[in-house]
């Protein structure tokens, strides 16, 4: 009888783990199974998301993305949960998320209504414009300027579409070309092949800060549309992990280690070349982290 109901008992853990194992989402099943998660990682997205001197993944979002695996290590009791990084372009991001290659992304991804059909956002982490650089002597400030510009941007972007669609809208006649990937764009305008590279701000921010003679060049003063939530990217149809991300990044963002990691990355030197962004945290952002929220409904943001 002693033998039966150990028996009974080891049978009832085991149906009882099955069921638990049953009941997990794609993403945590696949954690589970491989003691892996794997983080998508940009080369040039500074200081959110690139690579240091030694290709090592860095940044503010790394950090965000880092605080959500020790998260899960806790909550899923998976202490020994490893990282593994994927390169990721503009282009396939999404492509890779949605079909398993990565778990998760914490770069200048754009909290889009239109891709909430292809992946699901958490909260935001950083709120940025839309604007330009140029080189200082070319005096182009404003979007009027741009008429009969050449204009590039990246493809696979938000901007770049926003690019199209106010080209159209003002009557430009900008002549707008597609760059592979960010360091391309601003090398198109540093060559002369454009007259002007459009972008999220701080992406275009780093892109000075670490060029050759950041005196040459300038940002717009013009904005094409509204600020921009980004936030970390993940798996579409997987409401466990995301409630696990969401509760991470909650967490967080409405701790004092939110305002450390940020100025870490903003506002002092960062790798590789000892760049500082200066780019002071906005009252728009610190409301928003405040009152975590995963939306892209810009109406609905803390004023």
């Amino acid at each position: 009888m002693k033998t039966f109901g150990s028996a009974c008992i080891a049978l009832v853990l085991t149906l009882s783990a099955a069921f638990a194992h049953a009941q997990d989402g794609e993403t945590v099943r696949k954690l589970k199974e491989t003691n892996t998660i794997t983080v998508a990682s940009r080369e040039v997205a500074i200081p959110i998301n690139y690579l240091d001197a030694n290709q090592k993944p860095v940044g503010y979002g790394i950090d965000i993305c880092l605080y959500v695996v020790d998260f899960l290590k806790k909550k899923l009791n998976l202490p020994n949960l490893k990282v593994a990084y994927s390169p990721v372009n503009s282009t396939n991001r999404i492509p890779m998320l949605a079909n398993g290659t990565t778990d998760i992304q914490c770069a200048a991804d754009g909290n889009l209504q239109d891709r909430w059909k292809q992946v699901n956002f958490s909260n935001t982490y950083f709120m940025s414009g839309m604007k330009y650089l140029a080189k200082k002597s070319s005096k182009l400030n404003t979007i009027e300027d741009l008429k009969g510009k050449t204009v590039v941007s990246t493809a696979g972007t938000l901007n770049l579409k926003l690019l199209y669609d106010f080209n159209e809208k003002m009557k430009l006649g900008m002549k707008i070309l597609a760059s592979t990937d960010h360091t391309e764009g601003f090398m198109m305008v540093e060559t002369g092949r454009a007259d002007a590279f459009a972008l999220d701000d701080v992406l275009l921010a780093s892109l000075i800060a670490s060029s050759k003679d950041p005196s040459s060049y300038a940002l717009s003063s013009g904005e094409f549309g509204a600020p921009l939530p980004y936030g970390p990217m993940i798996r579409k149809d997987d409401p466990q992990f995301k409630k696990l991300v969401d509760d991470a990044t909650a967490e967080l963002y409405t701790s004092p280690k939110i305002k450390a990691m940020y100025d870490k990355w903003f506002m002092q030197p960062i790798p590789p070349k000892g760049v500082n962004m200066n780019l002071p945290m906005s009252d728009a952002l610190a409301k928003t982290l405040a009152k975590p929220t995963d939306g892209f409904d810009l109406s609905k943001y803390p004023k």
